[in-house]
């Protein structure tokens, strides 16, 4: 084995400078050395050989700037296909305004200085995979129509992302192809490493942007961003602010396992927005206008707030959720089970849409035969329990007994008062169907049928009117069965007086 091949990695294919063993630079023929090694001489014939557009193959090279300024120089800042992995830049590498007219590899590249691509344009692919750069890393208003590759990078300095197109034709280019060239071309920067500030404003992906598992260790921005399919951050970690907008999101924003040590801001619409298992130790901070979205067992620390600033906003699921104090402000909770929450109490509840039972009577086999169904509030798990719609809630499955309690613990939480009524009427009548028959819920039924727990007014005053009804017909009863006495007819009463005998005519009687 020769003192070469124990310093050369196994992914070198290429024949390796002859000049010291550790040089990886790409042999030139004749020499059988790297352009690095070559003799001024040599270096002014190759030179002399470069033509605009030729493929440029450094290799493993090490490069000043005077060195790669020349060489560019040389092309005319326009290359043909570009091979640049495993080189070392060890001054600043200024490719500004570059037109790579086929694809670029930067693969295994260091950077000890200044890599500014500043305008670049690149017409094919370019890969910057498992690239160091020492210093800031600049790309800002470039230009790639194929695909992007930048997995496993790691950027000691600032970023700049900002304005770059990734993943489309450029326009007065020979090469323009339909949206059918560009519908799978994305930019991905998978388990990247940023340790300083990150700006991606004003940065167009026509296809998918992929930031799985990257790390940002300060401020990150995409501001005024625009993708065209999916942002996917699943497992990204934000140790810095994460400015997630305002941005235009055409599918998905993926938020999937993320972790944020800092607040987290959020403006998009028009897609769907995922934080499954997400973990928010800083304040969340979502603005979303015609979107959905889902926070399966998320974990949200601090006064957050998920706000709809127009259209529609639907969530999808609530289902383990674990919030300090989140509002939901203007969403749409009617097909969002809330029985899997965690904390109930720290749910805020603002302007949101609820389902609603039934309208009008219903009919059924048990007591009583006939239902008429008010219209209040209700969550959608006790849509589920009654049967009245299926949900798509994965929680714990509903019971009047756990309901009862969520409708109490989420009550404190509402600001509207009449949606609070009937989270408090709902909690009693959950209460009244999970109790077993017997003398609790006999008292409980005629609490509803009397006044509806006490908070239904209008049907204490119809029993009241009732009961004033029924007095009332029967005094009219009671007065109608004996008809009225009729005053007595005085009748004259004609006294006959008859004539006693005197003393006279008795004597004469006596005497005769």
């Amino acid at each position: 084995m020769t003192s070469r091949s124990r310093f050369a990695p196994l992914d070198v294919v290429w024949r390796t400078c002859d000049a010291v063993p550790e040089c990886l630079g790409i042999a030139h023929e004749p020499y059988g050395r790297c352009l690095a090694h070559l003799t001024p001489a040599e270096v002014a014939a190759f030179l002399r050989g470069l033509a605009p557009g030729q493929s440029l193959d450094l290799r493993g090279t090490l490069l000043s700037e005077d060195l790669i300024t020349r060489v560019l120089d040389g092309v005319e800042r326009r290359v043909g296909r570009a091979r640049f992995d495993r080189a070392v830049f060890t001054g600043p590498a200024r490719f500004g305004e570059v037109v790579f007219a086929a694809d670029a590899s930067f693969d295994h590249a260091r950077f000890d200085r200044l890599a500014s691509f500043y305008g670049a344009r690149f017409l094919c692919n370019v890969s910057f995979r498992e690239a160091r750069f020492q210093r800031e890393f600049s790309l800002h208003g470039a230009r790639v129509r194929g695909h992007a590759a930048f997995d496993h990078v790691t950027v000691r300095g600032d970023a700049l992302f900002g304005a770059a197109l990734f993943g489309a034709a450029l326009v007065g280019e020979a090469l323009v192809g339909g949206p059918g060239n560009t519908r799978f071309q994305r930019a991905s920067f998978h388990r990247a490493q940023f340790h300083g500030f990150a700006v991606f404003d004003g940065a167009v992906f026509h296809g998918d942007a992929a930031f799985r598992s990257a790390r940002f260790h300060r401020a990150v921005s995409f501001r005024d961003a625009d993708c065209g399919a999916s942002a996917e951050f699943q497992g990204a970690h934000f140790e810095g602010a994460a400015y997630l907008g305002p941005m235009r999101i055409a599918r998905r924003l993926s938020l999937a396992g993320v972790r944020a040590c800092a607040p987290l801001h959020i403006d998009t619409g028009g897609c769907r927005v995922v934080l499954r298992s997400a973990a928010v130790l800083g304040r969340l901070a979502a603005r979303l206008s015609d979107a959905e979205i889902d926070l399966h067992g998320a974990r949200v620390a601090g006064l957050s707030d998920v706000t709809r600033r127009s259209g529609r906003l639907r969530v999808t699921s609530l289902d383990g959720l674990d919030a300090d104090a989140l509002t939901l402000t203007g969403a749409d909770l009617r097909t969002c089970g809330l029985g899997g929450l965690r904390r109930p109490e720290g749910l805020r509840l603002r302007e949101c849409v609820f389902a609603a039972p039934p309208g009008g009577l219903g009919l059924r086999l048990g007591w009583p035969p006939v239902r008429w169904w008010s219209r209040r509030r209700v969550i959608a798990d006790e849509r589920l329990w009654r049967g009245w719609g299926a949900q798509g809630s994965d929680g714990p499955a509903p019971d009047p007994a756990r309901l009862a309690v969520l409708y109490e613990r989420l009550g404190p939480g509402v600001d509207d008062a009449r949606v609070a009524a009937d989270f408090a009427f709902g909690a009693m009548e959950m209460r009244r169907q999970g109790s077993p028959r017997g003398l609790m819920r006999l008292l409980l039924s005629l609490y509803w049928l009397a006044c509806g727990y006490g908070l239904r007014a209008g049907r204490a005053l119809g029993w009241l009117a009732l009961v004033a009804a029924v007095a009332a017909g029967a005094v009219c009863w009671a007065a109608g069965v004996r008809p009225p006495d009729r005053p007595a007819v005085q009748r004259a009463r004609v006294g006959v007086v008859r004539p006693v005998a005197s003393f006279s005519h008795a004597a004469h009687g006596l005497a005769g």
